[in-house]
């Protein structure tokens, strides 16, 4: 899975050339979404206070083209746009290349995968258990949730250093007893409420990684049994046999379905205490007037950004185990690829040429 595309020299350039690119692409997202942090404050804050200021203010924090001084990489000097549409459109154009590329990385690794996996299957004379599934469907799932995953886990990191400062100087603002006489105490209560959700959910879903992979094998035997009927329906494809395969699917499925209930549970709750944990943190202050509306909004979203980006496991949990499912279910096949392999093609067919990169 991983040496077929990394250590492939055919695959090189896009392994590492467009992905070095894709990374380029996300860090510059993610400093635009700090000049929108910085945006949120200011424009708040002049709503909040909007004596002495005229109307055009309103419409140029939104609408207006006007720059100021900024750096890029902490050191190369820049302007930066001051209105919301002059940030949001950059923004919007770099999501949506770096979206087009990820899909197009994501599908050249299961390429890369499926064009290692066919010759090798051909040299096997033993049957493996549910091959068509594994290089069809598993390989794409793989790539598209490794792809998925990736880019979110490589935002998220980006993320965490461009906000984390910002969220440790805001901090300053909580006006809480103890919490306020603790330096970066956002910062804290944000890793800290992440660590422990992360921590009850691995124990919450301790069964699911292992329903996911028997869910697989028995999909497999029912798809199995179908094909084999679309060949010849008097040998296979009978329905007892059918039904008994779906009524084990259907028991699986069940199974897994009351699992994830209490998952769905837990996740749902922690997400609406997560939701009011700035509130919780900045609202005595605002009360007290030493905090603005502005620096509640700016502090909120940076806070936002962080615990999203500290949650990013917790976050795509399910997807996690499936994946872990799935990368079972590859490593089984290639070591079984690896031990019936009989060193020659059994079709005694020549190997085509790899499709175009």
């Amino acid at each position: 899975m991983i040496e077929a595309y990394f250590k492939n020299r055919r695959w090189a350039s896009w392994a590492y050339g467009v992905g070095a690119f894709i990374m380029a692409l996300t860090y510059w997202q993610v400093q635009l979404s700090v000049v929108v942090n910085g945006w949120y404050g200011r424009f708040y804050d002049m709503l909040q206070n909007p004596a002495g200021r005229a109307m055009s203010e309103f419409w140029d924090g939104i609408f207006g083209l006007q720059f100021t001084a900024g750096s890029f990489l902490g050191f190369i000097p820049v302007p930066v746009p001051t209105g919301f549409f002059a940030i949001a459109i950059p923004y919007v154009v770099l999501g949506t290349a770096t979206n087009f590329l990820v899909r197009h990385y994501g599908f050249r690794w299961r390429q890369a995968v499926t064009e290692d996996y066919i010759p090798r299957w051909r040299n096997v004379e033993h049957e493996i258990e549910g091959a068509s599934q594994r290089i069809q469907e598993d390989a794409n799932r793989f790539a598209r949730i490794v792809e998925s995953l990736g880019i979110q886990v490589f935002r998220a990191v980006m993320t965490l250093i461009a906000f984390i400062p910002i969220l440790w100087a805001m901090s300053a603002q909580v006006d809480l007893p103890v919490i306020r006489d603790i330096s970066g105490s956002l910062v804290w209560i944000a890793l800290g409420v992440t660590i422990g959700g992360m921590i009850i959910s691995w124990f919450v879903g301790w069964f699911l990684p292992g329903l996911e992979y028997n869910n697989q094998r028995v999909e497999a035997a029912f798809r199995k049994e179908l094909v084999l009927g679309e060949d010849d329906k008097v040998v296979h494809a009978q329905p007892d046999t059918l039904f008994s395969l779906f009524t084990g699917l259907r028991t699986n499925y069940f199974r897994l379905y009351a699992h994830y209930g209490y998952f769905d549970l837990w996740l749902i709750l922690y997400s609406q205490v997560t939701q009011l944990t700035p509130l919780i943190m900045m609202g005595p202050g605002m009360m007290a007037g030493v905090v603005t509306f502005g620096t509640f909004q700016q502090a909120s979203n940076a806070y936002g950004r962080v615990d999203q980006s500290f949650s990013i496991i917790l976050d795509n949990w399910m997807t996690l185990t499936e994946l872990r499912s799935i990368w079972k279910r590859l490593h089984e096949f290639e070591d079984n690829l690896d031990k019936y392999d009989t060193g020659r093609d059994v079709g005694d067919i020549v190997g085509e040429s790899p499709l175009p990169t």
